[in-house]
């Protein structure tokens, strides 16, 4: 059986904070708050698969209000994600994800990003996709208050 799953998740840009996403240490005068580390890339990738196994959401998983999570390593949080998938007889076939910035610029980090992924996953980074986009000056992404991130999965039952 192919199940199909979405993500999306959003944080604010704010000073003294680093920006990661997709793993990476994106420079960049400022960084997402958030109690883990804030990767809205991941954590949109996380809830794709999460909601195509009905398994609930990442803050079902891993709760703001848990300090076990303060500053966590998202790529770390993804791994456990897979693993929970795992045991419940899933497999991740593929993901397609955007991140949605006005700045900064991400094309030279995309590569990384899905290296980054795929090795969290434990599937070829041919499966993983990641694109960015800006949104033309428009919304809180365009006006620089902070980056979104959008994911679809595909997870296939082994079971059946």
């Amino acid at each position: 059986m192919i199940r199909i799953g979405t993500g999306y998740d959003v944080h604010k840009l704010t000073e003294n904070r680093k920006l990661i996403l997709g793993g990476v240490d994106v420079p960049y005068e400022k960084g997402l708050l958030g109690h883990s580390d804030a990767d809205v890339l991941v954590h949109a990738i996380m809830d794709s698969l999460l909601g195509a196994a009905a398994l609930g959401d990442i803050g079902k998983l891993f709760p703001d209000n848990d300090s076990l999570y303060k500053g966590a390593d998202s790529i770390k949080l993804l791994k456990a994600v897979c693993e929970k998938l795992t045991q419940n007889g899933y497999a991740v076939y593929n993901i397609d994800s955007t991140i949605i910035a006005q700045k900064p610029k991400l094309a030279q980090y995309i590569d990384k990003m899905r290296e980054n992924i795929a090795a969290a996953i434990g599937i070829p980074i041919n499966s993983i996709s990641v694109k960015a986009t800006t949104t033309e000056g428009l919304g809180f992404e365009g006006q620089s208050l902070g980056i979104s991130a959008q994911a679809v999965c595909t997870i296939i039952c082994k079971g059946e």
